[in-house]
């Protein structure tokens, strides 16, 4: 009965999918909606210097907040040189690292309430849509290379048509030295989404959400080793947890590949690269993309995305190319796909996966660290649960203790890194 429930739901993804477009879109709704209350669209240099403080989450925010209304990057400068370390990602809404806002300047309103709950219902189900729609895909054609560079294509016609009705701002003044500096970030957003297509196609779903949780652990590495910048303790602490986790759950994984394996950890780690390159450009201020204007988290995402789909399409085509994509469609024909069937899951699959993280920025960016934290993993959580009772995976009990342990140490994380405050330089 569940099972049928999930795939009910999934089938009809498409409608809630269109509402959320719908939400998107209309001027109104995004502006009485998604700007949040506990932000004003112009910061005073008094606000500014009474709300720094040495671990500046709320300095960031500010500023990925001005980002977000589309302000011109000049207005940035209000906030000052205490804004250039280490602090957050602001355009990657479901990293760890992504930037939250302040909890101390949150008003609580029903309205609020209201909004964040809509949100979430739609980012969790269009995030659901797309994991099993992408599983779905991959089972009828096992040529991931081709599936990734199909689904991140489709951010390009999408943001297309919101620049041209001027629903949104496009960006502006983005020139090449913007873009160069842009696209080491747009390689590994591609290669973070690639890497988690093959994961997909080669195992469980639950299996590669469990390896994209040690994302923490590797971006704690990267820091330390290449930046040598170092985390207090009880942050380190709280990555115990995950790699005891992931361990387990691999030794217990039923489906375990070692595709599926590998595939998973280059995922998380590109993942974490991504964020921390984002810091670095938004730490660099206006001079790292050359004046440009409009580049909302959104618009940046947009960006990335088209300038991933370029880069990963010379991979994909050199790695599975038109015979293999040609071998593939034949035998999902033979195998009673019709060409209509093929082409909707495609389409749908690539369609829920731009708009879910669309609908992830406007969810996240107004809420606190432990509330995007506990969010983030019941997002997990469901997504596990669904795909098992769609795809019937058998789990083990050491497994699922396994995948507890590895979920949660990955909210542990995030909550201790916004209590015990950013990385140290050594």
């Amino acid at each position: 009965f569940a099972r049928a429930l999930v795939v009910d739901a999934v089938d009809n993804t498409m409608k809630t999918s269109a509402i959320s477009i719908i939400l998107l879109c209309y001027p109104g709704f995004v502006q009485s909606w998604v700007v949040p209350v506990a932000h004003s669209p112009v910061l005073s240099q008094s606000s500014i210097k009474q709300h720094r403080r040495t671990v500046s989450f709320h300095d960031a925010n500010d500023k990925q907040h001005l980002f977000r209304l589309g302000a011109s990057s000049t207005d940035t400068e209000a906030l000052g040189e205490d804004v250039q370390d280490e602090t957050c990602d602001p355009y990657t809404a479901e990293s760890t690292e992504f930037c939250t806002a302040d909890e101390e300047s949150i008003v609580p309103s029903w309205k609020r309430t209201a909004r964040l709950t809509t949100l979430f219902f739609l980012w969790y189900v269009l995030n659901i849509g797309y994991n099993i729609g992408n599983k779905k895909v991959l089972n009828a054609l096992p040529i991931p290379w081709t599936a990734a560079t199909i689904e991140l294509f489709f951010g390009f016609p999408y943001v297309a048509l919101l620049w041209s009705t001027g629903l949104r701002k496009r960006p502006t003044k983005v020139t090449p030295k913007a873009l160069k500096t842009l696209s080491s970030q747009a390689f590994f957003l591609a290669a973070t989404h690639v890497a988690g297509v093959i994961s997909f196609g080669a195992g469980a779903i639950s299996f590669t959400h469990i390896l994209k949780a040690t994302e923490p652990v590797w971006s704690a590495l990267i820091l330390a080793v290449g930046f040598k910048e170092f985390l207090p303790l009880p942050v380190y602490a709280s990555l115990i947890p995950i790699i005891g986790g992931v361990g387990l759950a691999s030794l217990k994984e039923l489906s375990f590949t070692w595709l599926s394996f590998i595939s998973g950890t280059v995922s998380a780690v590109t993942s974490a690269t991504k964020a921390i390159l984002s810091k670095r450009v938004l730490d660099r201020g206006d001079d790292a993309l050359d004046g440009a204007q409009n580049l909302t988290p959104a618009n940046m995402f947009a960006l990335l995305t088209i300038l991933g789909f370029f880069m990963i399409l010379p991979f994909s085509i050199g790695i599975e190319g038109p015979s293999a994509i040609t071998k593939a469609w034949s035998a999902a024909l033979s195998n009673g796909y019709t060409q209509g069937q093929l082409l909707r899951l495609l389409s749908v699959s690539g369609f829920l996966y731009y708009v879910y993280n669309e609908v992830a920025f406007l969810a996240l960016s107004e809420v606190a660290p432990v509330t995007h934290a506990v969010t983030n993993t019941v997002k997990r959580v469901v997504i596990i649960l669904a795909s098992i009772i769609v795809f019937r995976n058998p789990v083990s009990k050491l497994g699922a203790v396994g995948s507890a342990l590895a979920v949660g140490g990955a909210t542990a994380y995030a909550i201790a890194k916004s209590k015990f405050g950013k990385a140290k330089t050594e």
